[in-house]
């Protein structure tokens, strides 16, 4: 594969709702990988109203409920992050999880849930890559694949 660029995308998205990112081009020649994806809080206070998670998912049919919300096993779940916003030191109170083997050919749907129903904002940074054909349709059909664990 070859690195064409690194991308950033940036917004703000509400619970519930997913947000998608448009990224597929119409060729299978060429895909993204996620390497680094952060979420936080609007507005901060001394409460726990910033406290945010999200999800970046391949499908736009993913868990949006507080129960299971993350789930490593759910294949089209590849980046995971949260940051606890009541407090002065974001960075050590932020997480951010990213599946090393994650490439996407089509588009990203983004997920959040916030304590007090908030917005909440993303910045993710993919790098594009040059690929074949052949690793993009494989990249789609893994993408798309549907949870096996029987939930």
């Amino acid at each position: 594969m070859k690195k064409i660029g690194t991308y950033t995308v940036r917004g703000q998205a509400i619970e519930a709702v997913p947000y998608q990112i448009r990224l597929f081009d119409g060729q299978f020649d060429t895909g993204y990988r996620i390497i680094d994806a952060k979420f936080f809080g609007g507005s901060f206070d001394f409460s726990s109203n910033p406290d945010v998670i999200g999800k970046v998912g391949t499908s736009p049919n993913l868990i949006t409920g507080a129960n299971n919300f993350w789930n490593a096993e759910e294949v089209r779940e590849i980046a995971w992050g949260g940051m606890r916003g009541s407090v002065d030191t974001a960075d050590a109170n932020s997480v951010s999880v990213i599946d090393p083997d994650n490439f996407v050919v089509e588009d990203l749907w983004v997920y959040v849930r916030s304590a007090g129903n908030q917005p909440v904002n993303y910045l993710i940074t993919m790098e594009k890559y040059e690929t074949t054909d052949a690793r993009g349709a494989l990249a789609m059909v893994r993408n798309n694949a549907q949870n096996v664990t029987g939930d």
